[in-house]
């Protein structure tokens, strides 16, 4: 029998959703209800927090990847003494309020990721763990452990049908996160129908093959059955557990187990029947008993000591290990050590040159040693992406009594290791790499290739919105990758990356220029960053002669001047920045004066002050030829409506890469037939 104080406390959560819905006439009531009990026993039971500082280190994290139901989460967070109130609560998906329709990290005081998007927190969430075991091996020592904590998800049917949550699971259960614990709110009963119409699998044999510990609770509002399986899944701890909770959406009310109980407010009348059937008060609204604060509010006394204990402990080990605590710190706070970018080369001009994603692997493996909280991998492509940290180790799964010594790869076994294997999953790989910067203490980076960008846009966006740290390696940029053919060869994908806010896409022109795209990516800590790199070679331009490449940021920058007044301009980003200067050098031994800007940056450029854009790009002077061998859509901003853009907007063929630029007319003799044709038509000078 559950405990009456226990009843209070569930029933008031309930009802601050419920009330909270319907005050705003928007929102889903259903979860909340259904879900509450489950929630409150991780909440007042398990979950190790401080309410009174959200950002404690060693803090378990928790995730609401069913993200809908927001006022599940807003009023724990409320109840248990967070910098939430209840006119917050009252004010529930209106303009400027703490509680927004879904979880927003950073916006409300206690959320740890931004979830909405079904899947993607359970996404998240393995991140997360990924990173507070990454942490633990590299900083814990058997006298002193800094790093211990868990993950904690609940999830919902929905989340566990999209792909993103399958990729990510599969890849959990592969690595043993043994402290990753996902309730499943096992209500079958989505937006549009029960879940008999579509999702009739058995979800558990499923876990439980990718390798999990599969948990089954039958009554979601048995209390000491949900402690006793979560109890259990705790002392698992070489793998992650699902513990499938049997709920009732909307829980009674009189839409229970209906999908209209999901996604709209119950409306007054059922409001009514819903708090007599659970005994609960009619009036007053947003009902908050004494008796059920002040037990919740103990979270607030039980945190703080517990965040003292640990703070105690922190300080006999920075004692003993000064340097890695200063490590530590530093890299939980997101700050570069001194000198971290002291050893990345300077490569001489070179006319043959090397690809972008050459210079980046060596600038890759220059850093890394310096800045411990470098870590991440790609999808499956580590020798074409040349993102392999050199030396660092594969972060491996623990290995279990009597297996070999060696992981599967013969890098080891065992959490320390810096290169992440994601497998072919780049939805995942997005989601996970969000998570990982969401815990702080780790600067993750993905890579693929910039056509598989496409697979990655929902987390990437997600990372934007909530200003995460997160550099996205992408190579293989254009139709010269070559024979894979229009299926593989990025076109619109460049003007997809640059449609999102906050996120920087630098797509640099040479090896010197992606030198500086890294300082720029990893020094960007309130937002995501994509380096945009060719498969194939580039000259290294000589910057005796050209401007520095440090004009990469500001975005934009004139490369090459041949006069103070020129009568055109060329713009160029990535592999098409050599073409306009050898377009450049044609044109002037006509008696043309020409002007070369290198355009790595849109977002950046546009940052800049209106005095140095016109500077760049002076108002007077129309003519201006864009060439990037991608969609010209966007370029028109910088070339104005006299200018022309020598881009692709069509899909690529199937065909070596010098033969499909060459198909394509990104050749220096099309850059210089266009400069002509532009100059014709705004009747520029000869000069």
């Amino acid at each position: 029998m559950t405990n009456p104080i226990d009843q209070r406390c569930i029933d008031t959560l309930r009802f601050l959703a419920v009330d909270a819905v319907q005050k705003a006439d928007s929102g889903h009531p259903g979860m909340p209800l259904g879900a509450m009990p489950m929630a409150y026993v991780l909440w007042d039971r398990f979950l190790n927090h401080n309410p009174r500082n959200p950002g404690w280190t060693d803090r378990d994290r928790f995730v609401l990847s069913a993200g809908h139901g927001s006022m599940l989460l807003y009023a724990l967070l409320y109840m248990t003494g967070y910098d939430l109130s209840l006119d917050d609560i009252k004010q529930f998906r209106q303009w400027g309020s703490k509680t927004p329709g879904h979880p927003e990290r950073g916006h409300t005081p206690g959320v740890e990721v931004t979830t909405g998007p079904l899947g993607q927190g359970l996404g998240n969430a393995v991140g997360l763990a990924i990173a507070e075991a990454q942490l633990a091996a590299r900083y814990n020592r058997p006298d002193h452990t800094v790093i211990d904590h868990r993950t904690w998800v609940i999830a919902s049917d929905g989340d566990l049908m999209e792909g993103v949550a399958s990729e990510a699971a599969s890849l959990a259960g592969h690595l043993r996160l043994g402290k990753l614990i996902c309730l499943y709110d096992d209500n079958d009963v989505t937006l549009a129908a029960g879940t008999d119409i579509t999702f009739t699998e058995d979800r558990g044999a499923r876990f439980a093959a990718y390798g999990w510990q599969v948990l089954r609770v039958d009554d979601g509002n048995d209390l000491d059955t949900i402690q006793a399986a979560l109890r259990s899944a705790c002392d698992d701890t070489l793998r992650p557990s699902l513990v499938i909770v049997r709920t009732h959406l909307g829980y009674g009310s009189p839409e229970q187990d209906s999908f209209k109980a999901h996604g709209s407010p119950l409306g007054e009348e059922d409001v009514r029947k819903t708090k007599q059937k659970l005994a609960w008060p009619i009036e007053p609204a947003f009902l908050v008993p004494d008796d059920a604060l002040a037990h919740m509010r103990e979270a607030r006394a039980r945190g703080e000591a517990r965040e003292r204990e640990w703070s105690d402990g922190f300080a006999s080990y920075a004692r003993s290990n000064q340097a890695l605590a200063t490590e530590l710190e530093h890299s939980l706070h997101g700050a570069l050590p001194d000198g971290w970018d002291s050893d990345i080369p300077v490569f001489p001009a070179d006319a043959k040159g090397l690809a972008t994603r050459e210079a980046s692997g060596k600038i890759m493996n220059a850093i890394a040693p310096r800045l411990p909280a470098l870590t991440g991998g790609s999808a499956d492509l580590d020798p074409s992406t040349k993102t392999a940290l050199k030396g660092m180790g594969d972060f491996n799964p623990p290995r279990e009594q009597g297996e070999d010594d060696q992981g599967s790869d013969g890098g080891g076994w065992g959490y320390s290791g810096r290169n992440l294997h994601f497998g072919v999953r780049e939805h995942a790989m997005g989601s996970i790499a969000n998570g990982i910067a969401a815990h702080t203490g780790c600067i993750p980076f993905t890579a693929t290739f910039l056509i598989f960008s496409d697979y990655m846009r929902p987390p990437m966006r997600l990372a934007a919105l909530s200003n995460l740290h997160v550099v996205h390696v992408f190579t293989h940029d254009s139709v010269a990758l070559g024979e894979d053919g229009p299926t593989h060869q990025p076109i619109e994908q460049l003007a997809n990356l640059r449609a999102v806010p906050n996120l920087v896409v630098l797509r640099p022109g040479d090896a010197n220029e992606t030198a500086i795209a890294w300082r720029v990516a990893l020094e960007t800590r309130e937002a995501p960053v994509t380096l945009v790199l060719t498969r194939q070679a580039l000259p290294t331009l000589d910057r005796s002669r050209f401007a520095a490449a440090d004009g990469l940021r500001r975005g934009g920058y004139v490369l090459d001047d041949g006069a103070r007044d020129p009568a055109i301009i060329l713009i160029a980003s990535g592999s098409e920045v050599h073409l306009i200067v050898d377009a450049a050098q044609q044109l002037r031994d006509a008696g043309l004066a020409v002007r070369c800007v290198s355009m790595p940056s849109w977002e950046l450029f546009d940052a800049q002050p209106r005095e140095y854009r016109d500077s760049v790009l002076p108002p007077t002077i129309r003519a201006r030829v864009a060439v990037e061998a991608g969609a010209t859509q966007g370029w028109w901003r910088y070339v104005g409506d006299k200018g022309d853009v020598l881009g692709i907007d069509r899909f690529g063929a199937s065909a070596p890469g010098d033969q499909n630029l060459r198909e394509f007319g990104f050749n220096a003799e099309e850059v210089c037939r266009r400069a002509r044709a532009v100059l014709a038509a705004v009747g520029a000078p000869r000069r």
